[in-house]
């Protein structure tokens, strides 16, 4: 597979619970990508809404490069709780994938109605222990993101033997494509 050019962007991996760990797509993507950052989390075993969103503003807030943000799981709610943040207009694009139920979380009521202020996809599997498809479509209409089913891969994770998951990259470099339009008609607009 060849791998998409992303060096006009900054990529942020947004683990979820117990970060990624050696075999996932997320570690396997910053090893191929060595400049993708890494949110870090104090405690990956404490999914603490509030805390986990704060990383992703600071990260973000780290440069003012654009941004495309990789988050999984419970990486996608605190995402998606951080970009209620002015801070976040760096984002350029954000690839979802198997987002946790805000529901199982109790955080519903603070991620409901929450909309990025960029492209965004959410991917998801029919067999995913941590959302069901349906409720995960809901989500994405909600939050005003693509919506790609991803069939039986489980929580798309290490689990689901996915190696580098070329499809995933393949998503982000088409949100990174959609970016480079919108901004190219910006400035030929201008």
């Amino acid at each position: 597979m060849t791998f998409p050019d992303l060096s006009d962007y900054r990529v942020l991996i947004v683990p979820g619970l117990h970060g990624s760990g050696p075999e996932h797509w997320q570690t396997r993507w910053e090893q191929r990508y060595p400049a993708f950052e890494r949110v870090i989390q104090e405690d990956w075993s404490q999914p603490d809404l509030g805390t986990w969103s704060r990383r992703v503003v600071q990260a973000v807030q780290a440069s003012r490069r654009r941004t495309l943000i990789v988050a999984h799981s419970f990486g996608c709610l605190a995402s998606m709780h951080a970009s209620r943040s002015t801070d976040m207009r760096h984002v350029a694009a954000a690839l979802l994938v198997a987002p946790a139920d805000p529901e199982k979380f109790g955080v519903a009521s603070l991620v409901r109605g929450v909309r990025l202020r960029c492209p965004s996809v959410m991917i998801a599997s029919t067999d995913d222990p941590w959302m069901a498809a349906e409720r995960a479509a809901y989500w994405a209409r909600e939050w005003g993101s693509g919506f790609v089913n991803a069939g039986t891969l489980g929580h798309i994770n290490a689990d689901s033997g996915l190696g580098e998951w070329s499809q995933g990259l393949a998503h982000l470099a088409l949100l990174a494509e959609i970016d480079a339009d919108t901004v190219g008609k910006r400035v030929l607009s201008a």
